[in-house]
Parts: C-alpha cells; sequence; structure tokens
C-alpha cells in the first residue's frame, strides 16, 4: 500500500489507476510510431508498404484516435481519480462503479480498436460525415464518453460525501480542479453523444438512408474544441497545484488559480463555429459571436500563465537565484518532471499564439484546412498535454509501484529531445501550411508538389524522427522503472501538493461553487448555438449517403 500525509491508497485503487494509465500510454507507443510514418511520407519515405496498413489514411486515422482521445481520455480518467481519492483523503464514491467504469471503456476502445485495425474506419478521428465508418467504431467511441461521464458522476457523489462531512471548508484544490475539468467536459459532451448516438450510429447501422453533414460537423465541434480544455486543464492543474511544489516555491494566487478553472467551464463552451469559419448553413453573425468568444477563452490562459510562472519564480528566488531572469537558472532542471514541464509550458506560448491565427476570421482565411492546423495542434495536444503528462508519469508511476524512477538523466535527456523534434516538427508543418500545403493529405505521392512544401516537409520529418526517439527514451523510461527501479515506499516520492503563497487566505464563496458557473454556461450555449441548431434542423436538407472511399 503506498502512504502519504497519513492516506492509504488501497491496492484496487493503485491498480485501477495504473490500469488506466497503461492502455493510455499503449495507444500512445502505437501513435507515436504511426506519427513518424507519417513524417515520413510527406519526406517521400513510404514506410506503409512494409506493415499491414491498407494505406495512409487508415494510419493517420489511427494516429489521431490512438493520440488525441484514447492517450489523453485514459491518462486523465487514471489522474483525476487518483488526485480525487488524495484530496479528499478517501476513496472513491463507489469502487464498484470505478470498476465497471473502466471495464465499459475498455469494451469501447476494444471495439474502436478492432474497426481501426482492419480499415473500417479510416475517417480520421474528426469523423466528418459523409464518410461512413463501422458502427463497432461509433458505438466504441459512445462506450467511452459513456465511462467519462461516469467517472463525472462518481467524483460528483465523492465530493457531496465530503461536502456533508465538512461544511463550510473550501474544496481541496486538487480535487476542486478536477470536478472543474469533469463538469466542463460534461457539459462539452453532449454534443458529439448527441452527434453519435442519434445521427452517425443509426446511419452506419442503415436505420436512416442519409445525414446532415452540417449538422453533424456542428455536434462536432460543439465538443471538438472544448475537448482541447478537457485535455489541457489537468496538465494545468500539475502547473497549478503540483509544480510550484517541485520547484520548491509556493501556489502564488489560489484564488486566481480558482477564478481560472471556473471560467473554463462558461468559456470554453461556444466555440466551436470558430472551426466552420467556411461552412455553410451558419449564419456570419454567429461565426462572429464564437470569434469573440474563442479569444475571451484565452482570458483564462492568460491567467494561468502569469500564476504559474510567478509560482516557478518563487521557487527559484527561494533557491537563490538572483535578478530579473536569475531565478530562472535555479530551477531543478536535474528533475525530468520539471524539466518537461517548464519546456512544455515554452512551446504552448507558441501554441496559443498560432491558436489565435485559427480564431480570427480574416487569417483564418489564409491557413484553413492547411498543415498549419496540425502545426498549431501539435504544439498543444502534442506538446502542453503530452510532454506535461509524461512529466507526471514520471513521479506517478513511481508513487504508484514503489518502485524508484530509473535513468532520470535518461528522462531529462528525452524531455529535451521532445522539445527540440516538436519544434522542428511543428515549424515544418506550419510553413508548409503557410505555403498553402493541404492537411489530411498524403502528399508524399501527390504530383503537385512545390519546392517549398519539399523543403518544410523535410523539417518535419527531421522533428518527428527526434520525437521518435524521444518517444522511445520514455517508454524505456517507464518500463525499466516497473522492471528493474529500486523498491521504496511510494518509490520514494510524495504528491508534490503546492502551499499557497498566503496561508489559509479566505476563498470567496463564489470561487468554491460550481453551479452558478454551470448554469452560466448553460445560459451562453443556448444563445449562441439555439438559433443555429434550430435552423439547421428545420432547414430541410436532403442529407448525404455515406461513403467509404477506403
Amino acid at each position: 500500500m503506498a502512504t502519504s500525509n497519513g492516506y492509504t491508497l488501497q491496492r484496487g485503487e493503485r491498480r485501477l489507476v495504473l490500469a488506466y494509465i497503461g492502455i493510455g500510454m499503449a495507444h500512445l507507443a502505437v501513435g507515436l510510431l504511426l506519427g513518424f510514418m507519417q513524417g515520413m511520407e510527406h519526406a517521400g519515405i513510404d514506410l506503409y508498404k512494409y506493415t499491414f496498413l491498407r494505406h495512409y489514411y487508415q494510419g493517420l486515422s489511427m494516429h489521431g484516435v490512438f493520440n488525441v482521445l484514447i492517450f489523453t481520455t485514459f491518462f486523465i480518467a487514471g489522474f483525476l481519480s487518483f488526485v480525487t481519492a488524495y484530496a479528499f483523503r478517501r476513496p472513491l464514491y463507489s469502487r464498484q462503479l470505478s470498476w465497471a467504469t473502466f471495464w465499459l471503456m475498455t469494451v469501447g476502445v476494444v471495439l474502436v480498436d478492432w474497426a481501426l485495425l482492419t480499415n473500417r474506419a479510416s475517417v480520421l478521428f474528426t469523423s466528418y460525415a459523409p464518410l461512413k465508418a463501422h458502427p463497432a467504431y461509433y458505438g466504441g467511441l459512445v462506450l467511452v464518453v459513456v465511462g467519462t461521464l461516469l467517472i463525472l458522476t462518481n467524483l460528483l457523489l465523492t465530493y457531496i460525501g465530503w461536502r456533508r462531512e465538512n461544511p463550510g471548508k473550501p474544496t481541496p484544490l486538487l480535487a476542486f480542479g478536477a470536478l472543474a475539468t469533469m463538469i466542463m467536459w460534461g457539459l462539452a459532451s453532449t454534443g458529439i453523444a448527441v452527434q453519435f448516438v442519434f445521427m452517425l450510429l443509426p446511419w452506419s447501422l442503415g436505420w436512416v438512408d442519409a445525414i446532415d453533414p452540417i449538422l453533424s460537423r456542428t455536434l462536432f465541434w460543439f465538443t471538438g474544441h472544448p475537448i482541447v480544455y478537457f485535455w489541457l486543464l489537468p496538465a494545468y492543474m500539475s502547473w497549478y497545484f503540483l509544480l510550484p511544489k517541485q520547484v520548491g516555491g509556493r501556489l502564488f494566487s489560489e484564488p486566481l488559480a480558482r477564478l481560472a478553472f471556473l471560467l473554463f467551464i462558461p468559456l470554453s463552451l461556444p466555440v466551436g463555429f470558430h472551426h466552420q469559419y467556411l461552412d455553410p448553413g451558419v449564419s456570419v453573425g454567429y461565426k462572429a459571436i464564437h470569434a469573440f468568444l474563442t479569444f475571451a477563452v484565452f482570458m483564462p490562459s492568460m491567467m494561468t500563465a502569469f500564476t504559474v510562472l510567478a509560482s516557478l519564480e518563487t521557487g527559484g528566488r527561494a533557491r537563490g537565484g538572483k535578478g530579473w531572469l536569475g531565478w530562472i537558472k535555479k530551477l531543478p532542471w536535474s528533475d525530468p518532471s520539471v524539466t518537461a514541464q517548464a519546456l512544455a509550458m515554452v512551446l504552448f506560448a507558441l501554441g496559443g499564439i498560432s491558436g489565435l491565427v485559427n480564431a480570427s476570421f480574416t487569417v483564418n482565411l489564409v491557413v484553413h484546412n492547411t498543415m498549419f492546423i496540425p502545426g498549431h495542434f501539435h504544439l498543444t495536444v502534442g506538446t502542453a498535454v503530452a510532454l506535461t503528462f509524461m512529466a507526471i508519469a514520471y513521479w506517478l508511476i513511481p508513487y504508484l509501484t514503489g518502485r524508484k524512477l530509473w535513468g532520470r538523466k535518461i528522462a531529462v535527456i528525452q524531455a529535451w529531445l521532445w522539445f527540440f523534434g516538436m519544434a522542428l516538427m511543428s515549424r515544418g508543418m506550419s510553413w508548409a501550411g503557410m505555403a498553402g500545403a493541404p492537411r489530411r493529405t498524403a502528399l508524399g505521392s501527390a504530383p503537385y508538389v512545390p519546392p517549398e512544401w519539399v523543403t518544410a516537409f523535410n523539417w518535419a520529418a527531421v522533428g518527428g524522427a527526434i520525437l521518435t526517439v524521444s518517444g522511445v527514451l520514455f517508454f524505456t523510461v517507464l518500463i525499466m522503472t516497473a522492471l528493474r527501479g529500486q523498491r521504496e515506499a511510494t518509490g520514494g516520492v510524495e504528491v508534490p501538493l503546492a502551499e499557497p503563497l498566503i496561508p489559509d487566505e479566505p476563498i470567496p464563496a463564489y470561487l468554491d461553487r460550481f453551479r452558478p458557473w454551470v448554469l452560466g454556461a448553460t445560459v451562453l450555449v443556448i444563445v449562441t448555438y439555439g438559433p443555429a441548431l434550430v435552423g439547421m434542423l428545420t432547414s430541410g436538407n436532403p442529407g448525404s449517403i455515406g461513403f467509404s472511399p477506403f
């Protein structure tokens, strides 16, 4: 049993968290290999002919679903279950529900994997109609989403039980962040749930003949952009509540941290139309509203940048850092978890800036559906999220297994390689996109590739190769930790929970309650989506039959 600060983590809890993370990491490993193959394909080296995969688009679909959906969702499920139990000093409300949820999601993943591996779901992770996948693919993803909602239920029941026993006390920070993340996701997931359950699944089963592509795409992007914050908020939890402790500092402002998380509940939802600037069927007015709100959701991210950097500065100065930037040198760069998160933040800043390009209607016209877009989200989900999750794994796996981290220096090298590899790859993608190279396309075999694209693709390929090496090192460290790591209670690690800079600072009630923010989010969604959805539903669009070109 793992014990820390008087709390005992039961064997079943540790096994559950490790099971979630293990499934997520296994899919990440395969997804990284497929990403390398895509980079090589763009550089003119076709590796697909040496595999069982039938074509580029099958590998691209697997890469997106494995890395963006399964890895992130399963890691988050394990991590948030862990931190909630740890923060409340009690197991989750229902052990039976916890394991039933895990097996439900696992069955869903098996269905998704089967559909992808057999080339029955080469529709890319966006699942755009009228491309049609096998019903197992849609049904499997439905089970995964339902599983996340059951996790939300379990977390809320745990919170209610804790609240009854602790009236008037502020919600512990880690649990607060986990609840804010899952509440936001619970609201955001309604779009993709409706799309899959009531449109894509019946259509793929042959129960209906046609589907409305615009309505289907709108429902997808209702969830498709908020899911970014479902990925990011657990990373933010580490940056806010754990990383300051790891560098020897304190959380700069607890009220500001709580406000940032709460703002994501209403502001992350009504932004989907900025992905549909060139789609018909959506009025210019609603596209403009969503553009404004997309810029508004940038505010809590800027609050995060200020608060986290200030928290890191307290640690650097506590270590003897002097001058304006001298504190940066004093951070514990030999700690792989710290290094990985710090480097993730640097590239995430660039990802945020490129995101503003996508959100701007006029500038977006230049980069829409080009390689610039994957260049952007490889800096966000591919770095801010993935590299931070790797950083969390560097202390969480030792904590859960009771084995010290093997190869700390190798882990530090891994973080730097990921940083440089992603910087090169994203730069190459963005460069190619600004030169007009389309995304979602097997460009290595295209006859129309101009010289400037080739140079950019070579940059991306080199970056992808470095990322692959980094991925191999990451999994080597984790596997060797499990097999050869020195045994010690909690792996010699405690959960690095940061203390606020101002202890016992009063927390206003509105910063410790979720209901007003949920009500606000609901009203905002109704106003910004309601009339547009009603218009689509009453437009009389005859829809489209399905296509399976692969």
